[in-house]
């Protein structure tokens, strides 16, 4: 029986190895530190809509995600949100109240089944220290996630909706993590609480789209046919 197990116990570790050596962040790690770093990561997994983090939460773990996708966001008292960042596999959240040890700026739900690698915030800075190239590429991810949201915020403040919605369709198929077949798994709902613009509005330009033939429409998803046209409308709503 303990002979059975073996095989199991070693595929397990090798999958969590391959799959964390592929994120930029521990790319250049050592075989001890990615060892190390493997001890520390827990696989745990959440449903669809369930809330992995809510914004004054505690900063104790950095999340990875395995497979599907998390929304990062908040809501207000009176139901209505705001959507700043899909995630996707292969990716990591969680990272600022991890490092400042403060309280978390926002919600974190899970957008689909997910799984996820969890590493607590005394075991990363733990490896943080005995590892300067890790403390280098960190600073390049967070120097990454500075400038998605400077972008974000001159996407939100566009005059016009069709260039801020091209621009954010743009920008989901262009992040890593992002599906090469350009499907993003979003809905119109979601997409309008990232553009502070209303799921009709949204929904109106996207079918006029989908007749053009630059994007495909279906249930929970959208998939961008035309990338070209799509750049050329983020571009001039920029000029």
């Amino acid at each position: 029986m303990l002979q059975d197990d073996k095989p199991t116990i070693a595929r397990s570790a090798g999958d969590k190895t391959n799959v964390l050596r592929n994120h930029p962040l521990f790319r250049d790690l050592g075989t001890e530190a990615l060892d190390q770093l493997c001890h520390y990561a827990k696989k745990r997994t959440f449903k669809r809509g369930v809330t992995i983090f809510a914004k004054g939460d505690p900063g104790q773990s950095l999340f990875f995600i395995i497979s599907g996708t998390v929304k990062i966001g908040v809501s207000s008292a009176d139901g209505r949100g705001a959507i700043f960042n899909m995630v996707d596999a292969g990716e990591m959240f969680g990272e600022i109240a991890v490092l400042d040890g403060l309280a978390r700026t926002a919600d974190a739900i899970a957008n689909s089944d997910c799984e996820l690698f969890v590493i607590d915030r005394r075991d990363f800075f733990s490896l943080l220290a005995s590892q300067p190239v890790l403390a280098t590429k960190l600073i390049e991810l967070l120097c990454v996630r500075l400038r998605w949201i400077s972008d974000h915020v001159e996407q939100v403040i566009f005059p016009d909706l069709s260039g801020k919605l091209a621009k954010a369709l743009v920008r989901l198929i262009d992040r890593p993590g992002a599906a090469v077949d350009k499907k993003i798994t979003i809905t119109q709902q979601e997409i309008g609480e990232m553009l502070g613009l209303s799921r009709e509005s949204v929904n109106k330009q996207l079918h006029e789209w989908a007749d053009r033939k630059l994007v495909r429409l279906q249930r929970g998803s959208i998939t961008v046919i035309d990338v070209d046209s799509l750049r050329s409308m983020a571009e001039r709503s920029q000029d």
